[in-house]
């Protein structure tokens, strides 16, 4: 159990449910209930297909490419740093992905698919805690499984987008994304240093 739950709020982080919120009701501003719904559904199975592709082939790929997954990590790291950045100094991700809304028709795809749920950080994360060196299919298998209670917890929110949105409003959901950001900083910083670790074999 001490195992999970850091890997929980690693998802969580990257996935930020919250923060999707205030996109889902600027994206679905005119459409009726039925509709919303359906685009939340699409969203999630987007954003799953996305983050599962990443879990399975996202190794493979940088092993044909012949990047070692140390460099990657390190990569990633840097990335979810400066992701982590823009989350507590930025605008935050309810702001700056509702001025995408506005220019978007395909709204289940784009931005609540990609980028707010299945973002960068989420991709990356799905990469690193699958490594097939470093852990076993059951734990791979388990990592999967909180992956996708995340998005399921992300489905919920957006399900519930309006009540939620009227409770914590746009405030809210930044405060909580800056937050978010600042683990997510630490937990990239940690695996800036695992890779350093395991490259200059350490």
């Amino acid at each position: 159990m001490s195992e999970l739950i850091p890997i929980f709020i690693f998802f969580f982080a990257v996935i930020d449910p919250i923060g999707s919120v205030p996109v889902f009701i600027a994206t679905t501003t005119g459409f009726d209930a039925k509709a919303k719904r359906h685009i939340a559904y699409k969203a999630i199975i987007a954003a799953a297909g996305i983050l599962l592709f990443f879990i399975i082939a996202g190794e493979y790929v940088l092993s044909a490419m012949g990047i070692p997954l140390s460099a990657f990590e390190i990569a990633g790291g840097i990335v979810l740093f400066l992701f982590a950045l823009t989350m507590i100094f930025g605008e935050g991700k309810a702001r700056s992905e509702l001025r995408m809304a506005k220019t978007v028709t395909e709204t289940a795809i784009f931005p609540l698919a990609v980028p707010s749920i299945a973002s960068p950080g989420a991709m990356l994360a799905a990469v690193m805690l699958t490594e097939n060196d470093r852990y076993s299919l059951v734990e791979q298998a388990t990592t999967t499984g909180i992956m996708l209670s995340v998005l399921a917890i992300t489905l919920i929110l957006l399900l519930a987008a309006a009540p939620i949105h009227k409770l914590i409003g746009n405030g809210g959901a930044n405060i909580v994304s800056r937050v978010m950001g600042l683990i997510l900083a630490s937990v990239a910083t940690a695996s800036i240093l695992e890779g350093i670790k395991t490259y200059f074999a350490l």
